[in-house]
């Protein structure tokens, strides 16, 4: 299975470096100078890394190749990819969008309040998207004050949410 260590944003400058959206923990290893990454699309790829950096939280990458703005605008939105065999999932309270997908979500009260169908990737944190009951998809901020269980072995994610975050509560409190 593949997994996205990171997104290409816009171009940063015009000698072709590009900014990138973050999935990986592990940017320094990943984006070593001579890192050859594969890319989703497939004919974006594969993409030899020149140099990177990082800067006041933000990564950027200069691939081989790329020499100028235009280049670096052409992979906006390409996906930098590695095997899940490759991918290092040493953390304790690290998962990936493919582990969690189908796990059980249920209320601290032990409710079951649906299903997990993804993860979505936002600029302040990470959101679970959950399918409740009702069949509506709700996003959960996936913060350890809401999401204090994460149980991928026993199938499920437990939540402790604020009033009116959950459709289906407002539904049965009504």
């Amino acid at each position: 299975m593949q997994l996205t260590v990171a997104r290409i944003g816009r171009a940063h400058g015009m000698r072709g470096e590009v900014a990138v959206d973050l999935r990986s923990d592990m940017p320094d290893e990943r984006f070593a100078p001579g890192a050859v990454l594969r890319t989703v699309p497939p004919s974006a790829g594969p993409l030899t890394v020149e140099r990177s950096r990082g800067q006041n939280g933000r990564w950027f990458i200069q691939f081989e190749g790329v020499l100028d703005r235009t280049a670096a605008e052409a992979l906006r939105g390409v996906e930098l990819v590695v095997d899940s065999d490759d991918a290092d999932a040493a953390e304790e309270d690290a998962w990936y969008p493919h582990q969690l997908a189908g796990l059980r979500v249920e209320h601290v009260d032990g409710r079951t309040v649906g299903t997990v169908l993804d993860i979505e990737h936002l600029p302040a944190h990470d959101m679970l998207v959950i399918r409740e009951p009702s069949g509506t998809r709700t996003l959960v901020p996936f913060v350890r004050a809401i999401v204090p269980v994460v149980d991928v072995v026993g199938g499920r994610i437990v939540l402790d949410p604020p009033g009116g975050l959950l459709v289906d509560d407002g539904e049965s409190e009504a």
